[in-house]
């Protein structure tokens, strides 16, 4: 028995997408390129903000002014002592003859709190605070000892005094004290008629505070607080130290505080440079291979900034401290800087400041300014690059839309010859088949 078969089964649809999937090959190196492209570009976007914090920390350590810090120290915890700007290092030593002290009066007499104690008529009672020889008349109202303690306590009164009730044996006495200390802080308290009040007072005089400097010289203060005792220190004796204590107070440049702005600088700059190691290396046999390898403009950058170890004017920086290892690393000695800035404060600085952080600075400039840096420029460079990778692929959907109708088309059409030829295969068998049974 005759029969034709093999023209069932045909699918256009698979054979349409198995298609598509190699016309798309190339679209997806695009994809892939534009993915490897991006991680270089968030490489080199991340090294770029740490160059440009870079610039910032040579630019801090480039500004003179950071350099002129002081700092003030005394053998005595009875005297402290702060250092400005102005200051400049000396050592001095000093010794405590007085500290300064309020004005008081103790005044004799014991009362009740509600006992009348001003003299006057009902109707205007007062006292009369001096001070400086000005006079000062006081309303004390009923003329009680409280009306009196608070009177001369009210701040609307501006008396400059302060008023206490002490409890002793048989009632209350009164004690009045300058609010300021020093010899001008002296008053007197009296009736207004100029009569003794509670029956007088016994006075503890104010006085000023004195140190004694050596050589004859002796500085006085109407306060412990000695303000500008140098140029640019100041000096306070805690109340109460007990005269002939002895200080030596000194004053030297911030070592701690240059060292900082050195070291900051250092790690900040290796930092860096270990990044760019990272990101350009090339790697054994491919493995650890960084993501910028071969990257002329990352070398570039990194060997602009390993060359501010050099300066012109032919002075190493190796006798402040710093140097170069054979891997690109710079180190610090911060024993040997110390040694070299405490020696010459001024010229280390002026060193460091209009040499080597200068040169990290142009050289992070160089490479991470916002207009014109390489690093920059290249960040431009590469992002363009991806959008055009992007247009490219967008291109490349619109091609691929176009050629899957076109297949899909044919094979359509395939398939629709296909079928007419199965039906035609069909009818010829049966044709076939009736011969046969016929000649049978």
């Amino acid at each position: 028995m005759a029969s034709v078969s093999g023209l069932t089964g045909f699918d256009a649809g698979g054979l349409v997408e198995q298609l598509m999937q190699l016309e798309q090959a190339p679209q997806k190196r695009l994809q892939t390129r534009v993915g490897n492209e991006q991680l270089r570009v968030n490489s080199l976007q991340t090294l770029n903000t740490r160059v440009a914090s870079l610039f910032t920390k040579a630019e801090s350590a480039g500004d003179l002014a950071k350099w002129g810090g002081w700092t003030a120290t005394s053998t005595s915890d009875k005297v402290s002592v702060t250092a400005g700007p102005t200051a400049s290092a000396t050592s001095l030593s000093i010794t405590v003859n007085r500290t300064a002290t309020t004005h008081q009066l103790g005044f004799a007499d014991t009362a009740a709190p509600g006992d009348v104690v001003v003299a006057g008529t009902t109707a205007a009672r007062e006292v009369v605070l001096t001070t400086g020889g000005v006079a000062k008349t006081v309303a004390v109202g009923g003329g009680t000892l409280q009306e009196l303690a608070d009177a001369l306590n009210d701040p609307d009164n501006a008396t400059g005094v302060r008023a206490s009730l002490v409890s002793t044996t048989g009632g209350h006495r009164l004690l009045v004290e300058s609010a300021s200390t020093g010899a001008a802080s002296a008053f007197t308290l009296t009736n207004a008629d100029g009569t003794d009040l509670l029956g007088g007072a016994t006075v503890r005089a104010g006085q000023d505070a004195e140190l004694a400097l050596g050589a004859g010289i002796t500085v006085t203060s109407a306060t412990n607080t000695f303000t500008e005792l140098l140029p640019g220190v100041n000096l306070t004796v805690a109340p109460g130290t007990a005269g002939g204590t002895t200080s030596t107070v000194t004053v030297a440049r911030d070592e701690a505080a240059a060292t900082k702005l050195v070291k900051d600088l250092v790690d900040g700059l290796n930092s860096v440079l270990g990044e760019m190691k990272s990101l350009t290396a090339y790697g054994a046999n491919g493995a650890g291979k960084g993501m910028l390898a071969g990257d002329s403009v990352v070398r570039s950058a990194q060997q602009a900034l390993r060359g501010t170890i050099f300066g012109d004017d032919g002075v190493s920086l190796a006798t402040l401290g710093i140097q170069i290892d054979r891997t690109g690393t710079f180190t610090l000695d911060e024993a040997a800087f110390k040694k070299a800035y405490a020696t010459d404060p001024t010229g280390v600085a002026e060193q460091f400041t209009s040499g080597f952080a200068t040169r990290v600075k142009e050289a992070a400039d160089g490479a991470s300014n916002k207009d014109t840096g390489t690093l920059t420029t290249a960040l431009t460079g590469r992002k363009n690059g991806i959008e055009r990778l992007n247009d490219s692929i967008e291109a490349w959907d619109r091609r691929l839309e176009l050629r899957r109708t076109a297949l899909s088309r044919q094979f359509t059409a395939l398939e629709t010859a296909l079928s007419r030829m199965s039906s035609q295969s069909n009818w010829l068998a049966g044709q076939l088949s009736s011969l046969s049974s016929y000649r049978a």
